[in-house]
């Protein structure tokens, strides 16, 4: 039995940074080849990539970053609780 997306999910960001076994490499392309999802997904993944890489940092207006800021710690309070 062929492997499947799930089979190769965890190993997409080693795939992307070019450090896996070559013939895992040509396992993962030919099903890329085939599979639109994974396709859209490998894309998806090698284009956040290079934009963390290669995208600049940009400075948010204080009264955003205030509010983005609360929104974060208001959601991590109630997932995990006061600090």
């Amino acid at each position: 039995m062929g492997k499947k997306c799930r089979d190769y999910i965890s190993e997409l960001n080693d795939f992307i940074d070019g450090e896996l076994d070559p013939q895992l490499c040509l396992e993962i392309e030919k099903h890329i080849g085939e599979c639109e999802n994974c396709r859209i997904m490998v894309d998806s993944l090698q284009k956040t990539v290079k934009l963390c890489r290669e995208g600049k940092s940009e400075k948010l207006p204080a009264e955003l970053e205030k509010k983005l800021n609360n929104i974060l710690l208001k959601r991590w309070n109630e997932k995990f609780g006061a600090a």
